[in-house]
């Protein structure tokens, strides 16, 4: 239908061509991506009970699991070319799919706005020390006008801005470690033996898993709509194994992030043993001075600005396109997310609104598994990509909304918040198994799937059928390379 809200050309499938981003791309983004105020205070916290080398083991389990859930959830981007938001029409509806995606789209604006509040007091050091300036909220706005241009530009100049922070992070980490690992010693604390408050038996297991919860439920909300990211991702055509058409997305999602979440928690906890507090931006305003410190926090400067880019922005701009139709671009949707990040004033609510985004975090781990349930146990992989982008087809349900997934959501949603320590596998179980019943033996009754009454290959698969879904504009085809990609 002509001129349908649906069809925004911000939101198309991403064609074989013009997945541009490589297994070392996509690695370089997840070294940005997962240098985050929360990973410190993982590891701040952390220490208080256990040995850094217990909490460091905690979090390579919690990253591989992580990451394993993410790229299955990111097969809908590789198979299919579609974004997170296009793809929820169809557990949610054309309509339904709102309600979740607005969620999540907040969430990423809000985490937006404390990465850039941390991001400039880091930028504010910087300046304070080498030339005397001291005003944080000019530095605020500069660091969120130029994150937000960088963004605008497209997911390639998100990669390229990637390639360029990832050497400096890592080289800088490794010195801010030495840094921090000195001034520890000076205080007589072997940052590799001292614990706060020593804990045994099961509390120290309770210690252990809360560590690995702690990192598995904060990438919780990327692993929902990774799509929007992985949709960018270079997949080979014709592949039928699942392992080798993922391959690119795997050495970041099982390699890079694991590392880097892992060096990042690290330093947490070394900057708590080194001066009682994780922030880095302060162990390091007491650890080092001069030019050192002025490097040293270059770094956070660089690791907000790629964390808020690729994890935050992106997915906040194309969930409000999504929402706006046609008449909200891409470039639109990022300065959207940038002002309601910033309006909820990070600097005066930090201390509630982490705790809150945690917990909806782990209430929006449901979404993953309602993701996981339609996708992989339902449809097989198999999607009617046209209906997605039709406002009367398949995916219409009842007004525009599917009743099962927002039921399975809430039941999904309630259970994680109940059982905070475990957020991310209750909600993901609760609501994979909630929607697998009521879609299948009620909604999809009601309401049939083309794709589940003709289970076709060569009709509803993507890439693994050598396919580039192609929806028409109006009375126009799409372009060869959706606008976001174009950059």
């Amino acid at each position: 239908m002509k001129g349908s809200y649906l069809k925004s050309p911000d939101l198309l499938p991403i064609t074989h061509q013009n997945r541009k981003i490589g297994s070392f791309g996509f690695s370089t983004m997840w070294i940005g991506m997962a240098v985050v105020l929360a990973a410190f205070a993982i590891g701040g916290e952390g220490v208080k009970h256990l040995s850094l080398g217990w909490v460091v083991l905690a979090t390579v389990i919690g990253t591989l699991a992580t990451g394993f859930f993410i790229t299955l959830i990111g097969d809908i981007g590789i198979e299919h070319g579609l974004s997170f938001p296009v793809y929820m029409r169809a557990p949610f509806g054309t309509i339904g799919t709102h309600i979740p995606s607005v969620v999540r789209g907040l969430t990423a604006s809000f985490w937006f706005g404390i990465n850039t509040y941390f991001g400039s007091t880091a930028l504010n050091g910087i300046l304070n020390t080498l030339t005397g300036f001291d005003n944080w909220f000019i530095c605020y706005i500069l660091f969120a006008i130029v994150q937000l241009l960088n963004t605008a530009f497209g997911i390639k100049a998100v990669e390229k801005f990637a390639d360029l922070a990832a050497p400096v992070i890592i080289l800088i980490s490794i010195w801010m470690y030495g840094t921090l690992s000195d001034k520890a010693l000076a205080h007589g604390r072997h940052v590799w033996n001292w614990v706060e408050s020593p804990v045994t038996g099961t509390a120290a297991f309770t210690a252990f898993i809360i560590v690995i919860f702690s990192n598995m439920g904060f990438w919780a909300t990327l692993a929902a709509d990774i799509p929007s990211i992985s949709r960018f991702i270079k997949a080979p055509k014709y592949e039928k194994n699942w392992f080798k058409r993922n391959k690119n997305a795997i050495m970041g999602n099982m390699v890079a992030l694991p590392l880097t979440q892992t060096f990042m928690i690290i330093i947490g906890g070394v900057s708590y043993i080194a001066v009682q507090n994780y922030d880095p931006v302060v162990a390091l305003q007491e650890a080092a001075n001069g030019f050192v410190l002025g490097i040293l926090l270059l770094m956070i400067v660089f690791a907000q600005w790629s964390t808020n880019t690729a994890a935050n922005v992106i997915p906040a701009a194309v969930i409000f396109s999504n929402v706006g139709g046609p008449k909200v671009p891409f470039y639109v949707g990022v300065f959207a997310a940038g002002i309601v990040g910033s309006v909820v004033q990070p600097w005066n609510l930090f201390a509630v609104l982490v705790p809150f985004l945690l917990t909806v975090g782990g209430i929006l781990s449901a979404i993953v598994g309602i993701l996981y349930a339609d996708y992989y146990l339902i449809r097989k992989r198999r999607v009617n990509v046209h209906d997605l982008y039709e406002n009367n087809g398949q995916f219409y349900y009842a007004g525009g909304v599917n009743i099962a997934g927002l039921l399975s959501w809430g039941i999904g949603g309630i259970a994680a918040y109940f059982l905070p320590a475990y957020s991310f596998l209750v909600g993901f179980a609760a609501g994979a198994f909630s929607y697998y019943m009521l879609a299948k033996f009620w909604w999809f009754k009601k309401y049939p799937q083309a794709e589940l009454s003709d289970p076709s290959d060569e009709k509803y698969l993507g890439i693994t059928a050598g396919r580039d879904w192609t929806i028409e504009l109006g009375e126009e085809l799409v372009p060869e390379q959706a606008p976001l990609s174009v950059q």
